[in-house]
């Protein structure tokens, strides 16, 4: 069956997506949503982007609308930082959701949203990512630990200390003083699919540069190396506030731009605001045989 599929393309920090509006009805079958995903995103090929990102309703009483996104490999994700920011921005400046305001429904929980609005215009969206937890069966991890914070973990025969949450998706995050020795093609998989972790995990590098201030690089699970993580930048100020070496106002210097993290503490566990920007690129329309 061929389709005429309206898309658009949008990126948070060079984390780019191909967006569709299913908030109306069904446009991708719920069996072929991760194998066109999987199409949309093939650079050369398609569209090409880190995502495919879906806006469907909400059937809870409190969201107004659902998030779903699927990685460049056809794999669904729990949730996305630079994502769900695009998606906010898409959402209303579409006219689907009416208030700078909004509940969304992600596959891990709901998220309060707050857009910045110029003119009509979205200029930036806070994002109160939830609770973390370092619990290992929530991550999930194979492990004896309590926690695995700041421990070794052996990759490819070499010791990599790490420290494993998850902000509703799951992340490794070390701590370095020389980034420019990663090499994020090479050690990015091989933490990804570590026997450690059954449902793979995103891996992310992080140099302080004040108690104020990282940066940071990533490989994302099922889309490789990308100029921007939301939810690791998130995951990486709560690990480096947890071991003391950062507070609970911290700029993240991504390659794509920047990320401002807010830690906040709430029964005895630690979450926080995440604000940026998000961008649109272009509007399109491609024939898609389903």
């Amino acid at each position: 069956m061929n389709i005429n599929l309206n898309f658009s393309k949008m990126h948070g920090l060079g984390n780019d997506y191909v967006m569709i509006d299913e908030s109306e009805s069904e446009i991708i079958p719920e069996n072929k949503k991760s194998e066109v995903a999987k199409e949309l995103c093939t650079r050369g090929f398609s569209v090409g982007a880190d995502g495919v990102i879906f806006v469907n309703p909400s059937n809870k009483k409190n969201a107004d609308i659902r998030f779903r996104i699927f990685n460049a490999d056809g794999s669904e994700a729990e949730m996305c930082g630079n994502g769900i920011r695009c998606f906010a921005k898409y959402v209303f400046e579409k006219n689907i959701i009416h208030s700078p305001k909004m509940l969304v429904e992600t596959m891990e929980d709901i998220k309060e949203l707050s857009l910045k609005v110029d003119n009509k215009e979205v200029t930036s969206i806070r994002v109160d990512m939830g609770l973390s937890t370092f619990n290992p069966p929530e991550i999930p991890m194979k492990t004896d630990e309590e926690e695995f914070i700041d421990k070794e973990i052996i990759v490819d025969r070499n010791p990599v200390k790490i420290t494993v949450l998850s902000v509703g998706n799951p992340h490794a995050v070390t701590f370095t003083d020389d980034l420019d020795t990663i090499v994020l093609e090479k050690i990015g998989p091989l933490i990804e699919y570590h026997e450690l972790f059954p449902e793979r995990i995103n891996a992310h590098f992080i140099r302080i540069m004040s108690r104020g201030e990282v940066e940071m690089i990533t490989w994302e699970r099922g889309s490789g190396v990308t100029l921007a993580c939301g939810t690791g930048a998130t995951s990486s100020v709560i690990a480096g506030y947890r071991l003391g070496l950062l507070d609970e106002d911290v700029q993240v210097h991504l390659p794509g731009g920047e990320l401002n993290i807010t830690i906040y503490q709430e029964d005895n566990q630690l979450g926080a605001f995440m604000e940026g920007s998000a961008t649109k690129v272009f509007e399109g329309t491609m024939e898609l045989n389903i």
